[in-house]
């Protein structure tokens, strides 16, 4: 019997880092990675197959399911949030039409072998839309059927992801008169901003805090660009990774719906630069609103309510706001600057 898979579209990103990282320690399954780049040399050892490619090419992914026992696939794939707002088009090309063909293949796939797939799609908080700040601090924690609005290009494809999703999961083909069995188990994270220690920030519109602590580091002023009273939910890589990792484990029964939204803690932005002074006392770091990026944060929810992801599947994040920055960024990041530093 062939070995069962793991796929990872998108895996040379920051999520598909830590993915790879945690399923190379704790999984016997197979590691199948795809994406535009090849994987980085530090995790090309853990990876079983490595495809170069483009979610969008089908007979690419219809070569990966026919060369690998895929048994869960995580969905990375995917343009990013202020890159998605300067390139419309070609984000509804990578982040709707690079998920509706995999979903597609892997029903088509699964009706061939009778083989069930579980699809983990990242989400994001940016498919919510509150009209102002008032209505914003009235709103409080938003629950995931709430304010989904979106007034992104990013945020309106997630949406609709998590859509497509559900309905291949459910309703199918529905009207056909015999209806096909539907070989595609949809569980979806809705992620607040996350930062990692281990990658560069590449895009995000919630990569102020990141950048914030990468610029300290290695020396550099920084100039935020939201306001110091900006406030969004955060979450630590680790946490996000244990996430995905967690929901893909967790029974089918056990779940009560396709979406979940999670978080950890959510520090304003003058928060954050505290933080990062009080550990870089030497950091050159001030705020140079973007109206245009910050009136895009100024829609997303100050928080959310993750109870159900709690309830459900056990959701429950390791680092709060305080552990986040002093035993997991700040230390990382300082030894990275450090370490690319010449020797004297």
């Amino acid at each position: 019997m062939p070995k069962h898979a793991v796929l990872i579209t998108g895996a040379a990103g920051e999520i598909g880092h830590g993915l790879i990282d945690h399923l190379s320690r704790h999984s016997s399954s197979e590691i199948v990675t795809l994406d535009l780049q090849q994987m980085p040399p530090e995790l090309a050892p853990m990876v079983t197959a490595e495809y170069t490619g483009s979610v969008l090419d089908n007979e690419l992914l219809q070569q990966i399911f026919a060369d690998h026992d895929i048994t869960t696939v995580h969905h990375l794939a995917a343009l990013l949030s202020t890159s998605a707002e300067h390139r419309p088009l070609l984000a509804h090309q990578v982040n709707v039409e690079g998920t509706l063909k995999l979903l597609a293949v892997v029903q088509e796939v699964g009706e061939r072998l009778q083989h069930p797939v579980t699809f983990l799609y990242p989400s994001s908080i940016a498919v919510h839309g509150l009209p102002d700040l008032v209505t914003k601090e009235q709103a409080g924690r938003l629950k995931e059927g709430q304010w989904l609005t979106p007034t992104t290009i990013y945020g309106a494809n997630k949406l609709y992801c998590e859509q497509l999703g559900y309905y291949f999961s459910r309703y199918y083909r529905q009207l056909d008169p015999q209806p096909p069995t539907r070989w595609t188990d949809f569980r979806a994270i809705r992620f607040p901003g996350l930062i990692s220690a281990l990658t560069l920030p590449t895009g995000g519109t919630s990569d102020y805090a990141p950048e914030m602590i990468h610029a300290a580091a290695r020396g550099a002023p920084y100039s935020c660009f939201v306001r110091p009273d900006t406030r969004i939910p955060f979450m630590a890589m680790p946490d996000a990774v244990t996430a995905l990792v967690r929901l893909a484990q967790a029974p089918r029964q056990a779940l009560t719906q396709h979406v979940y939204a999670i978080t950890a803690f959510n520090p304003s932005a003058a928060e954050i630069r505290d933080l990062v002074l009080a550990a870089f006392p030497e950091a050159s770091i001030d705020f140079a609103v973007d109206a245009a990026r910050q009136s895009i944060v100024d829609t997303w929810p100050a928080d959310v309510d993750d109870s159900a992801a709690r309830r459900d599947w056990g959701f429950d994040p390791s680092y709060d706001l305080q552990r986040a920055f002093t035993e997991y960024l700040i230390p990382t990041i300082r030894d990275r600057y450090l370490e690319a530093e010449p020797a004297t």
